[in-house]
């Protein structure tokens, strides 16, 4: 029969060891009395239990047995006397698990206790870190007073916000090309709105001379008083976009009234029903298709007031407007057009009071249209209007006989018509260029004082330039269209001129506003400064008038250069007026703001 342990134990009988010792725990100077008491427990382990010596409260006597009634000792396990039997007669997975969990609550204590220590040690570091920065840079403040839990807290709110802000602009801003980190749009200058279109250079050499009449352009246009502008629309310049603007794009009283699905929009005067603007958009083709100059100048007059009767129709001012284009790309575009079916068969062609005949206007093709046909046959036909386009329907064609080619020699005939062309284009109230579109509404609104709401666009992408010529077609097309290459040279040359000749006047008139401004500035800083003067100088007389006998020649003195300074320009002119005497007259130069600079710089640039 098997003794128990205790019994075993106290006759020295050894048992059966154990095949699996216990783990050894990770903290040996804390837990060695642990492990002590565990080897002294063991099965056979008498030999160990006598040299560790017996423990406190045994007596060396066989009958001995340990003093239960001794008080346990402050630790988390029990004396190996105590605790030896019970864990003896445990079974074997019982004695392992327990053996695992206090492994595992070993390693974990020891684990949070160097997490705890490590992340303190840390933030002691950083902290004081932070503080040596801090002191560096926040010197003053943090020497006022006893600043220690405020610097600290202000440290962690400095901190805080910063990784706030990380997180935000790489939320907003991912990438690592993000507009807002780009110090190139801080540092680039701002382009001119006004730049040329062509990347060709600002200042050009003019070939022209002009007068400052022909490059002052400034209508007195009242939309809500008689005035008709008329819009000269040329076949495949762009006119249409143009004449869009003004009906939709164009700042008014009242607006025009434009409705979904229909070209033309009502454009009445403010307060009455009549219109202000004669264009394809506005009042239709009221003239016929793409009406030229000779057809308007014939027709809107009656067009307009055909109904009234002629002793009360009022004296209307007829403001002719129309855009030109670059003779090859309008050529390139026609002939694309025509390839898709456009005919213009509606256009009247009326001159001197008939349309053309057969003869005079022979046609090109014997069909419906002429779809599709290819360029070297658009451009072998002799009859073709895509030729010379632009100078016919500028030119007063009654002049060289309308369409009656037998009047008078080819030659003396082109030169009539380009004079013809040149004189009226000249005239007209404004015209702009289809390669020029942000100069063509900077002096359409300086002429007519109407503003856009947004700017016009440059298309430079169009179906003409998408043609691929070689430099043989090239010529023969100028060749075709000698006429209209002299005369875009000549509009060019106009249209740049006055363009340059209003920006120079702009900045003129900017510079004279600034400058009265610093007068009037200056004048009322002597003004405030010869009052407190005086003010003293009056205190000073009060007391001791024998000083300054004669007080009202400085005063005198002093009124005349303040009212020099005060005055403007205009009131000094109307002032040296009054003095001169009536017969004598002022030169017109002298008050043409800047118009003999602008033509004297006119010579030195050719």
């Amino acid at each position: 029969m098997a003794l128990p342990a205790c019994a075993a134990r106290a006759l020295g009988q050894p048992l059966q060891p154990e095949r699996r010792a216990p783990a050894r725990t990770t903290c040996p100077r804390r837990h060695s009395r642990v492990e002590a008491e565990l080897a002294e427990s063991r099965p056979g382990s008498v030999a160990a239990s006598v040299r560790a010596g017996s423990p406190r409260g045994v007596s060396h006597g066989f009958n001995s047995r340990p003093l239960r009634d001794e008080p346990l000792k402050a630790s988390s396990s029990l004396t190996g006397a105590e605790r030896a039997p019970l864990f003896a007669l445990l079974s074997r997975g019982r004695r392992r698990r327990m053996h695992d969990l206090r492994r595992r609550w070993d390693l974990g204590s020891l684990c949070r206790a160097l997490l705890t220590r490590g992340l303190a040690a840390l933030g002691h570091s950083l902290k004081h870190v932070l503080g040596a920065i801090f002191s560096r840079i926040f010197g003053p403040l943090a020497s006022v007073g006893n600043m220690d839990e405020k610097s600290n807290k202000l440290l962690l709110a400095l901190v805080m916000l910063f990784l706030f802000a990380v997180i935000v602009l790489q939320y907003v801003c991912p990438g690592t090309e993000c507009q807002l980190l780009r110090l190139q749009a801080f540092s680039s200058p701002v382009p001119d709105p006004y730049r040329s279109e062509d990347e060709s250079s600002v200042r050009f050499v003019p070939r022209y001379n002009f007068t400052r009449g022909d490059l002052l352009r400034k209508v007195d246009f009242d939309i809500k008083g008689d005035d008709l502008i008329v819009f000269l629309h040329i076949q495949k310049t762009g006119g249409t976009t143009f004449g869009r603007h003004l009906v939709r794009n164009i700042q008014l009283e009242q607006p025009c009234e434009c409705r979904v699905g229909q070209k033309k929009c009502t454009c009445h005067r403010p307060g009455k029903r009549e219109t202000w603007l004669f264009s394809r958009f506005s009042t239709g083709w009221s003239c016929g298709l793409h009406a030229d100059w000779t057809e308007l100048t014939s027709c809107v007059p009656s067009v307009v007031d055909g109904k009234r009767d002629a002793r009360l129709r009022p004296s209307r001012n007829f403001h002719y407007i129309t855009i030109l284009r670059d003779p090859v790309s309008r050529y390139l575009s026609e002939w694309r057009h025509v390839q898709r079916g456009a005919t213009w068969k509606a256009s009247l062609h009326v001159c001197d009071g008939r349309p053309p005949t057969s003869e005079e206007l022979p046609s090109c093709y014997t069909g419906d249209d002429w779809s599709g046909c290819p360029l070297k046959e658009f451009m072998d036909c002799p009859y073709n209007l895509a030729n010379n386009r632009q100078v016919r329907m500028l030119s007063d064609l009654t002049l060289v006989g309308c369409y009656n080619l037998s009047v008078m020699p080819e030659k003396q005939r082109n030169k009539v018509l380009l004079e013809s062309a040149k004189s009226n284009l000249k005239h007209m109230a404004f015209f702009g260029l289809t390669e020029f579109q942000r100069k063509t509404q900077y002096l359409f609104e300086k002429t007519f004082n109407m503003n856009f709401i947004s700017p016009f666009t440059q298309y430079n992408t169009t179906r003409a330039s998408s043609v691929e010529i070689n430099e043989e077609i090239q010529k023969r097309i100028e060749g075709l269209n000698f006429l209209d290459m002299e005369l875009y040279s000549y509009a060019k040359d106009l249209f740049l001129q006055r363009y340059q000749f209003m920006r120079q006047k702009e900045h003129q008139e900017a510079r004279r506003k600034r400058q009265e401004q610093r007068k009037f500035l200056k004048g009322r800083f002597f003004q405030t400064r010869f009052q407190s003067q005086s003010q003293s100088q009056g205190q000073g007389q009060g007391q001791n008038p024998s000083q300054n006998p004669n007080p009202n020649a400085n005063q005198n003195l002093t009124q005349n250069l303040i009212q020099n300074l005060t005055q403007s320009p205009s009131q000094k002119e109307n002032r040296e007026n009054q003095k001169q005497s009536p017969g004598q007259e002022q030169n017109d130069g002298n008050t043409s703001n800047g118009t003999n600079d602008y033509i004297g710089s006119v010579e030195k640039w050719r």
